[in-house]
């Protein structure tokens, strides 16, 4: 599915990835070196999910994607439909999405914490026809929480999921580890340039609501590039993720700079302290955090010296929030910022030789940005309402799915001259450079999931009648949630009978100085 028109005076026209799909850059990694490692799962793995911790290889791997691939095939599924992941951060949430493309279908990674509700409503709007998940993800049972969420799509018509203990009706898919090799290269027949081709949909929240974001093979590969080249991550090195793959910023800060650089990928479920330490002593050239949490682990010594990382990933999903970030001490370490701009874009900028964050600066922003002879993948303008917009490779060019503009639901709203108004607020530090200080209006954050702050009250008042609900500023977090109400318990069942984010059912949960007046 190409979405129309391609802006091809913002585009990386001078790529060398300009006709390649995330596939074409995977078949790659295999041809160069299959007997590679290159995927690790987290060793605690049995602690949140089934099966024991997997190691495989790119020709294990490419094995594993064309299983996957044909087995979507068999079940009917056609070119550029819609398949639905909700994995943990293991190996099968990479193999997914890689045989979901294989396949010539289109991959929409949902956040790990959206229940029925949001699910529903995301699946709904793009028409997913599929969903992969797994039997278990901590203490929740994921298999039949997906078959919730099959019975109120009307569109998913299969379900299929890792692990053990399936429901009736659900496609097991542990064997394709096991399974004959298979051939699937659906996506070899279509039409045009194949990186123009959607591959992936995430979904943004704005102050209007729920928005999906389609990207083609080009501008996913664009968003890698930019912070593979910030952070100079050279071939073949070790990378750890801790972001989970279901957002734009987790795709570029993990899973492409991977396929791009052709080293090992260890993944990271968050957050065990004792195991993230182990695993950047042993698998630890590049490390991708959340940027709040870098000054944690490097006090806890997890991150930074001469044993850890070279270079470390800091990933602002509240970007308002780093322009008050301390400078970073560890000389022998290279730490980048990555700013994302919701699903819209992300910006890299390594701090300086001081340690002291770089400023975002208007125009054309190159990568690395500190060389003149740069690639130049984001454009970035101050508008009217002082905010920042993005224009750029990586940006989308088009609103999704087709014809949503005559559908009056919330969408992608694309300026003629190709900018997006990212609704972050931005202030002017000096003469060139700004700081951005304000996420979008009505827009809650929390650890990366964002709310519509109006939405969220009129959900809790309508569910329990007398109930409130507040956001509150986190220094880690962004926000937190904090809900009032008679009975907490009785408002934390009916929420979560009624499929509500664990964040939203948290925040009523009971507090000290509850117990203390009860007392």
């Amino acid at each position: 599915m190409i979405l129309g028109k391609s802006l091809r005076d913002h585009a990386t026209s001078d790529s060398p990835f300009r006709r390649m799909t995330l596939d074409d850059l995977f078949r790659r990694d295999v041809e160069r070196h299959g007997d590679a490692i290159a995927l690790i799962d987290p060793p605690d793995r049995a602690s949140f999910t089934h099966g024991t911790p997997k190691r495989l290889t790119y020709a294990e791997a490419d094995r594993a994607v064309s299983a996957i691939a044909a087995r979507l095939a068999d079940l009917g599924l056609k070119t550029d439909a819609i398949v639905a992941l909700q994995l943990p951060n293991t190996v099968e949430s990479v193999l997914a999405l890689l045989g979901v493309l294989r396949a010539g279908m289109i991959a929409a990674p949902l956040p790990l914490l959206w229940r029925q509700i949001e699910a529903v409503d995301a699946l709904s709007r793009i028409g997913a026809r599929a969903l992969i998940t797994c039997s278990r993800i901590g203490p929740v049972d994921h298999g039949e929480l997906a078959m919730h969420i099959a019975a109120e799509t009307f569109t998913i018509r299969f379900l299929c999921a890792f692990g053990e203990q399936h429901l009736d009706g659900v496609v097991a898919l542990d064997d394709v580890f096991t399974g004959a090799p298979a051939s699937t290269d659906a996506a070899s027949g279509r039409p045009g340039n194949p990186a123009e081709h959607v591959a992936v949909v995430t979904f943004d929240i704005s102050p209007d609501g729920l928005v999906p974001v389609a990207r083609n093979h080009a501008e996913l590969i664009a968003g890698g590039l930019a912070v593979m080249l910030e952070g100079r991550i050279g071939h073949d090195s070790a990378m750890l993720g801790t972001l989970a793959t279901s957002s734009f910023a987790g795709l570029s800060t993990t899973v492409i700079p991977w396929l791009l650089s052709g080293g090992p990928l260890a993944l990271h479920h968050p957050f065990n302290g004792a195991v993230l330490a182990a695993q950047c002593r042993e698998r630890g050239d590049v490390v991708v955090v959340p940027g709040p949490l870098v000054p944690r682990l490097t006090e806890a010594g997890l991150i930074g010296g001469r044993t850890g990382p070279r270079t470390i990933l800091s990933v602002w999903r509240a970007p308002e929030r780093m322009a008050g970030n301390a400078p970073w001490p560890k000389g022998d370490n290279a730490l980048v910022d990555v700013l994302a701009f919701g699903e819209i874009g992300l910006i890299g900028l390594r701090r300086r030789a001081d340690g002291k964050p770089v400023a975002l600066t208007p125009g054309p922003i190159a990568a690395p940005h500190s060389q003149s002879e740069a690639l130049v993948l984001v454009h970035v303008m101050r508008s009217q309402a002082g905010t920042i917009a993005l224009r750029g490779a990586m940006i989308p060019h088009h609103a999704f799915p087709p014809g949503v503009e005559r559908s009056g639901v919330p969408r992608l709203k694309i300026g003629d001259d190709g900018f997006i108004d990212t609704g972050y607020g931005c202030g002017f530090e000096r003469v060139g450079a700004f700081t951005v200080n304000a996420p979008p209006a009505g827009i809650v954050s929390v650890g990366g999931y964002r709310f519509v702050l109006r939405e969220l009250q009129q959900f809790v008042t309508s569910v329990a009648e007398g109930s409130t609900l507040a956001a509150l500023p986190d220094g880690l977090a962004g926000h937190r949630l904090a809900g009032v109400a008679g009975d907490r318990n009785s408002v934390r069942r009916i929420l979560t009978d009624q499929g509500a984010n664990p964040l939203i059912v948290a925040a009523f949960r009971e507090r000290h100085g509850d117990r203390a007046s009860a007392a």
